[in-house]
């Protein structure tokens, strides 16, 4: 039997346009186009959907979480990019995280995991 490899995920949202600039911003700075965004070889694809609502009723129930080299590098463009933090970066037992929300509410984490972990 062949495992199934998780390749993209599909965030649906009523703005697309706007949801897709924050991702570039925030991500993927030098993503272009409208397709899919490369996210470290996991892509992120945007649609807008008419069966969802503004925001992110329950953001907590799934979150994004992309792993770092560069911790600092990473958190000071999501800072330049004015995310929403909603646990500020701290450095855990586990490693270093900082928790933030998209423009729809969804949960995301950025992750420096040490090598105990």
């Amino acid at each position: 039997m062949t495992t199934p490899r998780l390749g993209s995920i599909l965030l649906g949202t009523t703005r697309p346009v706007e949801l897709r600039d924050w991702y570039r911003r925030a991500l993927a700075p030098d993503h272009r186009g409208e397709g899919p965004i490369d996210l470290g070889g996991f892509l992120l694809v945007i649609e807008e959907r008419d069966d969802v609502g503004a925001g992110n009723g329950e953001p907590g129930r799934m979150i994004l979480n992309f792993h770092v080299d560069d911790f600092d590098a990473v958190e000071a463009r999501l800072r330049a990019a004015g995310v929403d933090w909603l646990v500020p970066v701290a450095d855990r037992p586990s490693g270093r995280f900082g928790t933030f929300a998209d423009p729809d509410g969804n949960t995301l984490q950025i992750i420096r995991f040490t090598r105990s972990a």
